[in-house]
């Protein structure tokens, strides 16, 4: 019966996510060979078009267009392929022989070797996982084997006693190895255990990737250092705007080699760090126990893998903080830079109000002229309106009103000139009469 409710158009899909990549049961014995490959120029475009040359050489369906991985039956080997982030994975499955010997049956021997050969990406990871039971392999003569041999092993009991697993974590012949002896585990336990490992040893190979990034970073991070002490200690020296000019281009370019640092890098080192939290988290998963004599897997990691994590979050946290501190050194010379440029502009200002104090006085003497100019022109054209009237205004002389004329015009040419500066200083928000 359908769910009579409207469906989140992803339910189904983030439903299925968490059963998408199960462990594959394993008989034993079984050998395993664990591949992993970097996607690199273009290799995730390439990968479907191989495994389906793959599926068509063994007779198999194609894999869909978009899927991110296919567990095959193939008949004399089973094959799982994932795809992950920043690679893609892929595992072979074969029953091996029984019998103590040879101890490094792999799985690639059922495998068509040019197509094994063309796998696109960059290998970062391979591994033969051989799974026996334990009356093939006694994990006890193993144990005093290794304990009288001169290679450094690691052994641990895992599912608290059911499994054994020898390991050094050294490439031979191009492969890591790891031995799981099945004392008691169930398949999907030994399935389980197989994940775990080879996740581990691709999870720390892939989060080793930033070391060398880290090493590279802290000399760039050194020098940095060293030319921000001198820019600090110049800046401290500065007297002159153009000496403090120079030291914040200085800052500014060494802030932005940093962040650039920052913007290449920063993906890399969180990467390490969520990769050393997985390789921890499958450790814990694999519930060992400590055999006498032998180091564990967790001790080998935070031996072995712990320093170079702990260096790639030390650079990472060196990073930020040298950018914080040129930031705020940028930051205290810039206010420097402000604070003697707005010393500069409130000079600049005073000899402006000079200026415009000096050319209002000009402008008032300029007007007092206007109003002696103006009155002497208009006392004129009083005297010559007098003499043609001086007939009609007898007794009373042209110079006689000339003189009488003046005052008068006098006061209203400063009376006009006073309101038309009343009025020019209201549309300016000016206040001066």
């Amino acid at each position: 019966m359908p769910v009579p409710f409207e469906q989140h158009p992803l339910r189904q899909t983030l439903n299925d996510e968490v059963h998408a990549r199960p462990p594959v049961p394993l008989h034993s014995p079984e050998a395993v060979t664990y591949l992993a490959f970097l996607h690199h120029d273009g290799s995730v475009g390439r990968e479907l078009r191989h495994l389906a040359a793959l599926c068509a050489e063994l007779g198999l369906p194609e894999p869909e267009a978009d899927c991110t991985h296919l567990l095959v039956d193939a008949g004399p080997f089973r094959f799982k392929w994932e795809r992950h982030n920043e690679f893609s994975s892929y595992a072979f499955f074969r029953p091996a022989e029984s019998g103590a010997e040879p101890p490094w049956d792999h799985a690639l021997q059922a495998v068509p070797e040019a197509w094994r050969r063309g796998i696109p990406g960059q290998l970062v990871t391979a591994t033969h996982v051989l799974v026996r039971p334990r009356h093939d392999v006694d994990p006890e003569a193993l144990v005093a084997r290794h304990l009288a041999g001169t290679t450094q092993m690691v052994v641990s009991k895992t599912s608290h006693g059911a499994g054994w697993v020898f390991t050094d974590f050294r490439i031979h012949d191009g492969f890591s190895r790891f031995l799981v002896v099945n004392d008691s585990l169930t398949p999907r336990q030994a399935g389980r255990t197989v994940q775990r490992l080879v996740e581990i040893e691709t999870y720390r190979v892939i989060g080793l990737l930033a070391f060398p990034i880290a090493k590279q970073v802290a000399r760039l991070l050194s020098r940095a250092e060293d030319e921000l002490a001198d820019l600090v200690l110049r800046m401290g020296r500065a007297e002159t705007s153009e000496g403090e000019h120079r030291v914040l281009g200085r800052l500014t370019r060494l802030a932005a080699d940093v962040e650039q640092s920052i913007a290449t890098h920063t993906y890399r080192f969180g990467a390490s760090a969520a990769y050393w939290g997985l390789v921890r988290a499958r450790i814990e998963e694999l519930r060992e126990i400590r055999v006498t004599g032998f180091p564990t897997l967790r001790e080998f990691m935070d031996r072995r893998l712990q320093p170079a994590m702990d260096t790639c979050a030390i650079i990472a946290r060196r990073q930020e903080e040298l950018s914080g501190r040129i930031a705020r050194n940028a930051q205290l010379l810039r206010t420097r830079v402000e604070v003697e440029l707005e010393r500069q502009n409130q000079q600049l200002l005073e000899q402006m109000n000079r200026r415009a104090r000096l050319q209002l006085r000009l402008q008032e003497t300029v007007e007092g002229l206007s109003v002696v100019a103006i009155t002497y022109y208009g006392s004129q054209l009083v005297h010559y309106v007098a003499k043609g009237l001086k007939d009609h205004i007898a007794p009373v002389t042209p110079e006689t009103a000339t003189a009488a004329a003046i005052p008068v015009i006098a006061g209203l040419v400063f009376l006009g000139l006073r309101r038309m500066r009343k009025r020019l200083a209201a549309e300016s928000g000016g206040s001066r009469v």
